[in-house]
């Protein structure tokens, strides 16, 4: 039944960085923020701006931005970055002086963009593509964190880049009020660095180096392509890419970290 109550409009800019490569991120994000506005009565207006393909950038009119992932070196300018971070910093100053807050969700490639403009860390790329479902182990600043008190210590996430945030600067971090929420698993036998896997930037900027949008069946028609699927045996063994698939199956897995992570942002920026 309709419920008469007026809907609270709320305005929400996807930012695609994907360069028109073909991706489930797009769906999901669509999907995730149609789902969210019906679940809560919201009046939804979303636009999405190419940023990457047609340099397309929204302004301060929106209640909340979504910054996808894409391909690419996030650390190699390509014209469209200095107009990205102008408006990183224009929203960053219009909530150290407004009432109504503006939120922001930076996704893996846009992760990584903002974190080496405000050198937050090392962003370079890694020995070997890093593809599949891979445990993500929360921090202590991030058990009672607006954004990430409802995840587990150990929460699972997709995991697609070839390029990486390590060795974070904690003097950078602490000047910009920063927190690590999460890191990449330990793996001693393994020669290195575990990633800054969560930031939360400001108390309403946050970003993933992970996809908290991918979904159980995109990511299981991924794994069973040849090209990924050979990837990750390469990577890691037959058994471990045979517990990837079982983990997708899990609702406790990836299903749990979809429904959980970007759905408390867009909790959090309905609010303002």
């Amino acid at each position: 039944m309709e419920s008469n109550q007026a809907k609270q409009p709320f305005r929400v800019a996807i930012l695609d960085m994907y360069k028109g490569e073909p991706n489930q991120g797009m769906r999901n994000l669509r999907e995730m923020l149609e789902r969210f506005a019906l679940e809560k009565n919201l009046a939804l207006q979303k636009k999405i701006y190419d940023v990457r393909g047609k340099k397309e950038m929204p302004g301060l009119e929106y209640d909340a931005y979504i910054s996808t992932g894409g391909p690419g070196s996030p650390v190699e300018a390509e014209g469209w970055e200095d107009e990205f971070m102008a408006l990183i910093h224009s929203i960053i100053l219009h909530n150290e002086n407004e009432v109504n807050k503006k939120y922001v969700f930076l996704i893996c490639h846009s992760f990584q963009v903002v974190c080496y403009h405000f050198k937050l860390a090392k962003v370079c790329l890694r020995k070997s593509e890093s593809f599949g479902v891979f445990p993500m182990h929360k921090t202590y600043q991030a058990k009672h964190n607006i954004f990430t008190h409802r995840l587990k210590d150990v929460f699972y996430a997709v995991d697609s880049r070839k390029w990486q945030v390590i060795q974070p600067d904690h003097e950078a971090l602490r000047f910009m009020g920063a927190k690590i929420l999460a890191i990449e698993k330990e793996r001693p036998h393994v020669p290195h660095e575990r990633a800054t896997m969560m930031i939360q930037f400001t108390p309403e900027i946050i970003g993933t180096q992970f996809h908290p949008e991918a979904g159980p069946k995109g990511m299981i028609f991924y794994l069973t392509g040849e090209e990924k699927k050979k990837i990750v045996i390469d990577n890691l063994g037959l058994d471990k890419y045979n517990k990837m698939i079982e983990h997708l199956q899990d609702q406790d897995k990836i299903k749990y970290t979809q429904k959980t992570i970007i759905p408390g942002f867009l909790e959090e920026a309905v609010k303002m």
